[in-house]
């Protein structure tokens, strides 16, 4: 019997340390395993930080077209492709700087209104400055041309706006898309005021692509739509219906216009951008394989016909594709 139990020492020991090794092993495992979760968890909030918050501008009226002022953020609600999202960033009426570009169409349909055009133009450019401003001020016609940089200095602006001059294709399209990209260089407010018929006839750049380009440097439309005559027999129906759907797809405004009333749109537009909310957020809970992210900003307080609640209707979360 002693020999029995001398022979199961050493077999006792031996399970003994297998346990125990096995146990330490447990141990190393825990903790890689919690090492690792804690990398991941710290992964997650850099993740979080760096998400790109994205700002919309919006504009209120009532039922009869009257600016709504002294809303409060709780007043707004967000939803990104229809999941809610959460208010960051709230200002009533944005200090933010404006950069502005102003693209007036000088071709031939156009061409007995370019002296009011150009008239109007350099009293709207003194009202709407201010110093912390910038404008530029582009003519389409056969080929887009730039009469001034982007500027504080009204009198350079007054300078272009002398050189206006008339041809005879459109570039309209043309305009939108190198507007666009202009402005999407500079920070704050980027707007572009386009002042034309809606005709297009240099068809080097298409409608998808104008508004696209629009959409990813996150510019403002405002058309101001010349109407050559009343009857529609000499419109092109088409263009204006494309300009009014661009103001409306990037959150800005359009304006039909007749002889003797621009100063009052161009007026209109400067009011316009002077009521603004700023409204930002981060987007959490994504729908995932989106390119482009539908945004819905409404006063859940009001009654739908009350307030129109105008902004633009998404932005792109994917990089432009590359120009071969």
């Amino acid at each position: 019997m002693r020999r029995e139990t001398e022979k199961a020492g050493p077999s006792t020991s031996l399970r003994f340390a297998q346990h125990d090794r096995l146990w330490r092993g447990t141990q190393l495992f825990l903790l890689l395993a919690l090492l690792v979760a804690s990398s991941l968890s710290a992964q997650d909030v850099t993740l979080h930080v760096n998400v790109k918050l994205v700002n919309i501008f919006v504009n209120v009226t009532d039922r009869n077209g009257a600016i709504v002022g002294g809303l409060a953020r709780d007043d707004f609600a967000i939803a990104e492709d229809g999941r809610p999202q959460q208010i960051s960033v709230f200002e009533r009426q944005s200090e933010l700087p404006l950069n502005l570009t102003l693209a007036i169409d000088t071709s031939g349909s156009v061409k007995k209104d370019l002296a009011e055009e150009a008239d109007a133009a350099h009293r709207f450019v003194h009202a709407i400055l201010r110093p912390q401003d910038q404008m530029s001020l582009l003519q389409f016609a056969t080929e887009v041309k730039e009469l001034s940089p982007f500027t504080n200095k009204v009198a350079q602006i007054d300078r272009g706006l002398n050189q206006l001059h008339a041809d005879y294709a459109t570039a309209l399209y043309d305009a939108i898309l190198l507007g666009s990209e202009g402005l999407g260089k500079k920070d704050g407010r980027r707007v572009l005021v386009l002042v034309s018929d809606g005709g297009d006839t240099a068809k080097s750049t298409t409608y998808q692509q104008a508004l696209e380009s629009a959409l990813r440097h996150e510019v403002m439309i405002y058309s101001i739509i010349d109407v050559p005559i009343e009857a529609s027999a000499g419109r092109d129906l088409g263009g204006e219906h494309a300009l009014i759907t661009l103001a409306e797809q990037t959150g800005g405004k359009s304006f039909y216009v007749s002889a003797g009333r621009l100063d009052k749109v161009f007026a209109q537009v400067s009011d316009d951008l002077r009521t603004q909310y700023l409204i930002g957020y981060y987007p959490h809970n994504q729908e995932p394989g989106r390119t482009f992210h539908r945004i819905d900003v409404t006063v859940p307080r009001a009654a739908t016909q009350d307030f129109n609640v105008r902004h633009k209707t998404g932005y792109y979360g994917d990089a432009p594709a590359r120009k071969d």
